[in-house]
């Protein structure tokens, strides 16, 4: 979706400084509105709006939320003084100032860069508008690219302390466009977030209507694949909103644990002292760095395939790595008692330093087991079904207290998580740890029995091994002038479709994602079904209006139909139908919207690439040319190859 820019300026024909009339209509529809949307963006101007509602409101929350704010300075007309105030005293930056002539600059804003634009006769100067319209465009793209930069509000720039109000403050509590666009595509992406499905996301994300919200949704996405451990593709989307507000705390924060789970550890460790500098009472910030730590430690001796005995000793080998670990752990704690994850974590740490020889303090791990406890109990006196409490508590009795007690409290433990397996398969990952260390070995198999035992009654997430995207041409319409894909060409098409599934390796276990429509789409499936792929169908329309549009025109219409519906009857999971699942497609300015068939593309490329970039394998059954529209094969070609570039293209030219 395009960003919004804001215009405040004079409505209609008002005397300009020398007491000649200035037409501002004409100036808004020649001269800003044109450059503003050569620039990209999508221009408001409140009384331009044919939107039922309180225009006043409408217009106080784009001023608040635009990514740009333009202000006509020509006059000093109240209205635009006032709403200049307002966005200088609550964003720092996205304002341009332009004028054109006047006499007298006013002192506030004396020192203040404007562009000025040349009048004739009370209108844009014809002489001049095209360059005044390109520098107003340069002027609109360079603040946007420059949105963290400079800051541009004087009262900002004024009292350097000063931090923005979060954006969702600045949400109005009347119902207003934006609040009800928000609030919808807020409802959406916590749905899918919810499912586990990055894919929507990162369509919901390419659509959000401010830079606030984008930074908002890159980062549920990349939340999203984070818990299902696809971590490259998450902190691509953690780099994307640190791009977009590189002082976000959040995506910084995640950036780390992505880091340290790809192993980056030196990034991880530069990234998360640069966390503690600017944030050095917070404890999760600390935590983090434990996490770094810790995770370091144990990239340091665990090796696949070695006895117990010889990662004990290798782990005793790296004691100071350890000690590294625990001190941002307890700092954490101490930082804030209630922080119950900080304090196990240091209490198990200790423990395990004591345990492989190293020096722990009696005092240090009798506070530590004190404090864990008051914490976690209070935590579940807050929130009694709040899992991670009881898990922390029962660790804590892993490492103090006797078997029976391990088993009480782990099965009170299990019954919060609601069969969640990421949270189940976390806690096991620390019981893997003692137990390689050999760590209370009989309590700590209780532990994993507790833990498997429940694992094995939820439902793992399925991951494929391989994730075969497929995008193609339609069996020709009869009416089709020039054949593009006829219908005596079938069987060479599935033939090519099936050779380059099986040069691929293609079988059970792997995923297959397409639309469904006639020709390559059915054939592809059908060559995916006989090879014991899983087959899921995304459709841009509702089912019956995909029909209508891409399985009946074609030559054979009707034994196409019966050919979906046969794929259809067999699915493990039902088609999903985007307009369903994400909403209708985004406005496009004015009455336009986007084109589905472009937008299901974007969220069938998304969803594939939510599996792991290295796992995309896209088969095109392509003329090479531009198609009959947007959203045909021809996108979908350059999207892959501009993201992954692993491409087995099918050229129709040379295959009939």
């Amino acid at each position: 979706m395009k960003p919004h820019a804001f215009v405040a300026m004079p409505f209609g024909t008002k005397p300009g400084p020398d007491g000649r009339p200035i037409d501002f209509n004409r100036v808004y529809d020649e001269y800003i509105a044109p450059a503003l949307a050569e620039a990209g963006f999508e221009v408001f101007r409140a009384d331009r709006e044919q939107r039922a509602g309180d225009i006043r409101t409408d217009m106080f929350q784009e001023l608040l939320m635009s990514d740009l704010v333009v202000a006509d300075l020509t006059l000093d007309n109240p209205n635009v003084w006032y709403e200049l105030g307002v966005r200088h005293a609550l964003r720092a930056r996205g304002v341009i100032l332009v004028q054109g002539p006047r006499p007298t600059q006013p002192f506030d804003t004396y020192t203040d860069r404007k562009l000025h634009y040349a009048l004739q006769d009370g209108a844009p100067d014809p002489a001049s508008l095209e360059a005044d319209r390109r520098a107003l465009a340069a002027m609109a793209r360079a603040t946007q690219s420059e949105w963290t930069g400079e800051r541009v509000s004087p009262v900002y720039g004024l009292l350097p302390n000063l931090r923005e109000p979060d954006w969702k403050t600045l949400l109005l509590a009347q119902a207003n466009a934006f609040n009800a666009a928000y609030r919808e595509w807020a409802g959406r992406t916590e749905i899918a977030r919810r499912k586990l499905r990055p894919g929507d996301i990162l369509v919901l994300a390419d659509e959000t209507p401010t830079r606030a919200l984008r930074v908002e949704a890159k980062i549920t996405a990349g939340e999203a694949l984070l818990k299902l451990r696809h971590h490259d593709f998450a902190l691509e989307q953690f780099e994307d909103a640190l791009e977009l507000d590189p002082s976000c705390k959040r995506a910084r924060e995640k950036k780390v644990v992505c880091l340290g789970r790809l192993g980056r550890y030196e990034e991880a460790s530069e990234w998360v002292h640069r966390l503690t500098e600017d944030f050095p009472a917070d404890p999760e910030v600390w935590a983090l760095l434990g996490r770094v730590e810790k995770d370091n430690w144990i990239a340091r001796w665990r090796r696949d395939g070695t006895s117990g005995t010889e990662l004990r000793t290798a782990a005793a080998g790296e004691d100071a790595a350890l000690a590294e670990a625990i001190a941002p752990y307890h700092r954490a704690f101490i930082a804030d008692p209630s922080h119950h994850f900080s304090g196990i974590n240091a209490l198990t740490l200790n423990l395990l330093r004591r345990h492989l020889g190293g020096k722990a303090s009696d005092t240090v791990i009798g506070n530590l087991a004190g404090g864990v406890l008051w914490a976690a109990l209070t935590a579940q006196e807050r929130d009694h079904k709040d899992y991670w409490a009881r898990a922390s508590h029962a660790e804590l009795c892993l490492l103090v207290d006797p078997l029976a007690t391990v088993r009480e409290a782990y099965g009170t433990a299990v019954a919060a998580a609601n069969r969640d397996w990421f949270a189940l398969d976390s806690s096991r990952q620390t019981l893997r740890l003692l137990r390689d260390l050999e760590f209370r070995p009989a309590e700590t198999a209780a532990a994993l029995e507790i833990l498997d035992r429940e694992i094995a009654r939820s439902t793992p997430p399925f991951e494929p091994c391989q994730v075969f995207l497929f995008s193609g041409h339609m069996i020709d319409d009869p009416r089709r002038p020039v054949p593009r894909f006829p219908t005596g060409k079938e069987s060479i098409a599935a033939q090519g479709i099936a050779r380059a599934l099986d040069a691929l390796g293609a079988g059970p276990g792997d995923l297959a994602l397409t639309q469904g429509a006639s020709g390559g789409d059915i054939l592809f499936l059908e060559a995916c079904r006989a090879r014991g792929l899983r087959l899921h169908l995304m459709l841009p329309l509702d089912e019956p209006e995909f029909i209508d549009r891409s399985v009946l025109p074609s030559a054979g219409g009707q034994q196409w139909r019966d050919r979906y519906y046969a794929i259809r009857g067999g699915l493990q999971d039902p088609p999903r139908i985007m307009p369903v699942e994400l909403g209708p497609p985004p406005r496009t300015g004015g009455d336009g919207r986007a084109d589905p068939f472009e937008r299901c593309n974007l969220w069938l490329l998304y969803t594939a690439l939510a599996w792991g970039i290295d796992k995309v394998r896209f088969i095109c059954l392509w003329n090479g040319e531009g198609g009959d529209g947007p959203g045909g094969t021809a996108h979908m070609y350059r999207e892959v190859k501009r993201r992954t570039g692993r491409v087995t293209w099918l050229d129709t030219r040379t295959l009939w």
